[in-house]
């Protein structure tokens, strides 16, 4: 849980406004299966997020966020497996997910040295295939042994749900 509240942290550097000091920090929150969607009072936009541990991976934290506005998709992932050497390093990974390939050679940004993210100028397409998918895979370039693999199920729903919370956020 710790994880998912540093991605939405840092989203919120990403798609955010100053909230009034006056106003509580009230979140609009909704989950569906085990993705939180939520509206937080400090972001402009909704997020999706997800977190869970693979026992298959020495039980180690996986944690993906994903948001968008009409402009841009923003997808942070975080693997307590990664040790990245410094914030702000640009890394280059092949995205795609079970079926299909999304993009070659996009652009990673390190935030820390277990968080990605990246930052796509939307795509209905990008959507259309994150929400038909059930993981999503970062194959970094240059690195053959760079490969993460994070499970979303419930995508597709999780996505309906995120633009229900973009359509009525206030």
């Amino acid at each position: 849980m710790k994880r998912s509240l540093l991605a939405a942290g840092i989203l919120a550097c990403v798609l955010s406004v100053t909230a009034s000091s006056s106003r509580p920090a009230l979140a609009q929150q909704s989950k569906v299966g085990d993705w939180t969607i939520e509206k937080r009072a400090q972001d402009t936009h909704c997020n999706a997020s997800r977190g869970y541990k693979d026992k298959d991976d020495e039980n180690r934290d996986y944690v993906i966020v994903i948001t968008y506005s009409e402009q841009a998709i923003v997808i942070v992932m975080i693997y307590d497996g990664w040790e990245w050497d410094k914030a702000g390093e640009i890394l280059r990974a092949d995205v795609g997910t079970d079926d299909a390939d999304i993009m070659k050679k996009a652009k990673w940004e390190v935030m820390d040295k277990t968080t990605v993210r990246g930052i796509f100028a939307y795509d209905q397409s990008i959507m259309d295939r994150l929400a038909k998918a059930k993981r999503l895979t970062l194959d970094f370039e240059d690195d053959d042994d760079d490969i993460i693999e994070m499970q979303i199920p419930r995508a597709g729903e999780a996505l309906a749900a995120l633009k229900f919370c973009e359509e009525n956020r206030k």
